[in-house]
């Protein structure tokens, strides 16, 4: 699918598949910032999931986009890989 085909895609939908592809797009920009820097940082999955004391499958399922972290999941991995989390509230 190229752009056009996408937009035109988007266009067709409803209201509430383009929020939830706006809401699984979010969850995959955050997913890649952290693979990101697990990897900048040299680290397996294995390595990071040591860090913040959970399960390495949880990491690659994280990682794979197949589950959501929970919050307090989310902040151990930020933390484990010197990463902040900001949020912005926007009407």
């Amino acid at each position: 699918m190229n752009w056009n085909d996408y937009k035109e895609h988007v266009k067709a939908c409803s209201e509430d598949d383009r929020r939830n592809m706006e809401e699984i797009e979010a969850a995959a920009d955050i997913v890649s910032s952290l693979i990101k820097r697990r990897h900048e940082l040299g680290l397996s999955q294995r390595a990071l999931a040591e860090r913040c004391g959970i399960p390495q499958s949880s990491v690659a399922r994280i990682e794979s986009c197949s589950v959501a972290p929970k919050l307090d999941t989310l902040i151990k991995l930020m933390q484990a890989l010197q990463l902040k989390l900001q949020v912005a509230v926007a009407s």
